[in-house]
C-alpha cells in the first residue's frame, strides 16, 4: 500500500488539512494518507500546544466518516523532538509491505535541508508537495523523487483558529464541525 504520510502538531486540524490530505489521496498513487501527530516539532516552540492525546481525538473526530484517512498516534512513544526521518525509519520496520512518501507544504522546502536525514528521506522515501501562497520555486521539486500536486492555494492559520476561540468568535467553516463540539465540550484554546 501506498502512504503518504502527513506530520504536522493539527493544533486543531482544520479544513485546509483535510482538504491537502484529500487532495493526496486522490493522487493516482496513494492509498491512503495518515495524519502524524507531533507531539513537538523540533522547530517549533510547544509554548501553545494542548495535549497529545486532545489533538489526536480533534483529528479522529475530523476523519471519522473518511476511511481512506486515518490518525496515527506513532510518535507518542518515540523520544521527543519528533524527527520524520526517525519515524519514517519505525514505519518502514513495522509495514515492510508499505511505501510511505511525505507530504510538505511547498514553503517548507526552502529548510528542509536542515530535516535530520533529508537525503534519506529524499532517496528512500520521496515527497508529496503542495503549494503554498508566497512560498518560493525550490530545485527539489526537479527531483524524481519528488512530486508536485494540484491542490488549492489555502492560508488557513490554526494561531488564527486559537485567537478566535479565545476571543470568543465563531470557527464554523474553519474547522469541521465534530471538532468544533470537541472545543467546545472540552474546552480547548480557552
Amino acid at each position: 500500500m501506498n502512504i503518504g504520510l502527513f506530520f504536522g502538531s493539527f493544533n486543531p486540524i482544520h479544513t485546509g488539512h483535510l482538504i491537502i490530505a484529500n487532495t493526496v489521496v486522490q493522487c493516482d498513487d496513494i492509498d491512503q494518507v495518515w495524519f502524524i501527530i507531533s507531539p513537538q516539532n523540533p522547530f517549533k516552540k510547544s509554548g501553545n500546544l494542548l495535549n497529545e492525546i486532545d489533538r489526536l481525538r480533534m483529528v479522529e473526530a475530523a476523519i471519522e466518516d473518511n476511511f481512506d484517512l486515518r490518525a496515527s498516534d506513532v510518535e507518542f512513544r518515540m523520544p521527543k523532538p519528533s524527527y520524520t526521518a526517525d519515524t519514517l525509519a519505525y514505519l518502514t520496520d513495522k509495514h515492510p509491505t508499505h511505501k510511505f512518501k511525505v507530504i510538505v507544504g511547498q514553503d517548507n522546502l526552502k529548510n528542509f535541508s536542515r530535516w535530520k536525514n533529508h537525503e534519506v528521506i529524499l532517496n528512500q522515501h520521496g515527497l508529496i508537495v503542495y503549494p503554498r501562497p508566497g512560498a518560493s520555486p525550490s530545485g527539489l521539486t526537479e527531483l524524481p523523487t519528488v512530486s508536485v500536486i494540484e491542490a488549492p492555494l489555502l492560508d488557513i492559520s490554526a494561531t488564527f483558529i486559537r485567537s478566535s476561540i479565545a476571543g470568543n468568535k465563531s470557527i464554523r467553516y474553519l474547522v469541521p464541525d465534530p471538532v468544533i463540539e470537541l472545543i467546545q465540550a472540552r474546552k480547548y484554546y480557552q
